[in-house]
């Protein structure tokens, strides 16, 4: 089965929120979190009926992509870049 590729337009701030936070990642991690949560942010933009990611597609494609082992780390690093996490955590 063929995968089709497209890629939405990015809202200009939360893009540089996401490359900010993605350079913190740490080298290991780094470009496995790109690839799920780029995917995810834009399965979640396209599900909103948007042709633009926003800031909320992407915080939520981080917490439903990024094993729960990386929690901490993953809000710590929202906070220092600035994404508002806290109306999308998982209670």
């Amino acid at each position: 089965m063929v995968e089709t590729v497209t890629h939405l337009q990015w809202e200009s701030g939360a893009l540089a929120k996401y490359n900010n936070m993605v350079v913190k990642i740490p080298l290991f991690h780094r470009e496995i979190a790109k690839q799920v949560v780029e995917k995810k942010a834009e399965l979640n933009a396209k599900e909103r009926g948007s042709v633009q990611v926003e800031e909320p597609d992407i915080v939520r494609a981080f917490f439903s992509e990024v094993p729960k082992a990386f929690y901490s780390l993953m809000i710590r690093l929202m906070d220092v870049v600035g994404f508002n996490h806290k109306d999308y955590e998982q209670k």
